[in-house]
């Protein structure tokens, strides 16, 4: 299950994703459980991540990027290049209000 966003929703945490640093870079091994376990811990802790995914071929990545926000029940807010910002609300403690849908 992963996050539905309104286009007004995706703007604002582009928005606020735009001074973020990738703090996970996935590479040649691919999505593996691990990484799917750490982009969980990162996104319950932070809500809204930047990703940095070192494939070559864009459809690859296209897919890498498609499969990790399914996988981790998040929504893909960007993708510009090798970095995917991933949003998903925390079940503890949100820090993130968004607009209004």
């Amino acid at each position: 299950m992963s996050t539905r966003l309104t286009a007004s929703q995706s703007r604002f945490l582009r928005g606020q994703a735009h001074g973020l640093k990738a703090i996970l870079q996935i590479g040649g091994k691919g999505l593996t459980d691990a990484v799917v376990a750490e982009v969980d811990g990162a996104l319950e802790h932070h809500e809204l991540i930047k990703v940095r995914v070192a494939v070559g071929d864009r459809d690859e990545r296209d897919a890498l990027v498609a499969d990790l926000a399914e996988r981790s029940g998040a929504a893909l807010v960007q993708r510009i290049g090798n970095v995917a910002v991933l949003y998903r609300p925390s079940k503890d403690k949100r820090q993130i209000v968004l607009p209004r849908a």
